[in-house]
């Protein structure tokens, strides 16, 4: 007599490995890149601390209460500060691919199941989450102090658009990670944000028309901190829009070249 046996088996690649369900995404390794993040001493230093200490010290400057679209000068510099603190964290997440690659972590997962765009997918769910956390404790500072004054509405709108607009830095992050070996990923986006908030109208508001502004304009930090500002300012030209999806396309494109080279390589 014979016998018929069924096999059970699950779908594979063109490489023959099996495909994990979700492309290897798991609740457990999102945690697992929280809890990294959180236990950087560094990270939590100069990206949420060092935000709302800039606020506090910013406070006792007259003008605070002067009127900007539907707050006050303080809501515009709050609305500033939470944008630095929620690039910053979202850059330095990106940046950790840069200690991943130096310790062979990113080979490792090359070996296994995970779809390389679900890799970039939990980058940047850790980005948004880091990002909302660095948005709190600004306005967290807020409160405390007391001065900026804007609608509930208005409040949440900005704090909702600063957040998604980390995403444009998560993108940096990783393309720098891919660039810079080991720490030095930090060294370079660390002052290299400090800059851009410089020049891009966030720390210091720049008089429209100047040659400073229109050099302001070109810079990755003007559209998004243009965009964040807008529930506030009822202002949010066109290209201010184009400024921000163009460099995160740029970013974007320039992190997955990078990745795909790297793939290659190793």
């Amino acid at each position: 007599m014979s016998t018929l046996t069924s096999t059970v088996t699950s779908p594979t690649d063109v490489t023959g490995r099996a495909v994990a369900r979700w492309g290897g995404f798991t609740p457990t390794m999102l945690g697992i890149e929280l809890r990294r993040m959180l236990r950087n001493r560094r990270t939590i230093i100069f990206t949420l601390v060092f935000p709302a200490a800039m606020f506090f010290a910013f406070g006792g400057q007259d003008g605070w209460d002067e009127k900007v679209g539907q707050g006050n000068v303080a809501a515009y510099i709050l609305v500033s500060m939470a944008l630095y603190g929620a690039a910053m964290t979202a850059a330095a997440g990106g940046a950790m691919v840069a200690v991943e690659r130096s310790l062979g972590w990113s080979r490792t997962l090359r070996l296994t199941p995970l779809n390389p765009a679900v890799y970039i997918l939990t980058k940047a769910l850790v980005a948004l989450t880091m990002g909302t956390i660095a948005v709190t404790v600004v306005n967290i500072a807020d409160i405390i102090q007391g001065k900026p004054h804007m609608p509930v509405g208005t409040w949440i709108a900005c704090a909702v658009l600063t957040v998604v607009c980390t995403l444009v830095f998560a993108a940096l992050g990783v393309f720098v990670g891919y660039l810079v070996p080991g720490e030095n990923a930090m060294q370079v986006l660390g002052p290299g944000l400090a800059l851009m908030s410089f020049l891009g109208n966030v720390f210091i508001p720049i008089t429209e028309g100047t040659t400073m502004w229109h050099i302001a304009s070109l810079t990755p930090m003007f559209g998004v901190a243009e965009i964040a500002r807008s529930s506030l300012t009822h202002e949010l030209p066109w290209y201010a829009v184009v400024n921000a999806v163009v460099w995160l396309a740029l970013f974007v494109g320039g992190a997955a070249w990078w990745m795909s080279r790297d793939t290659a390589r190793v």
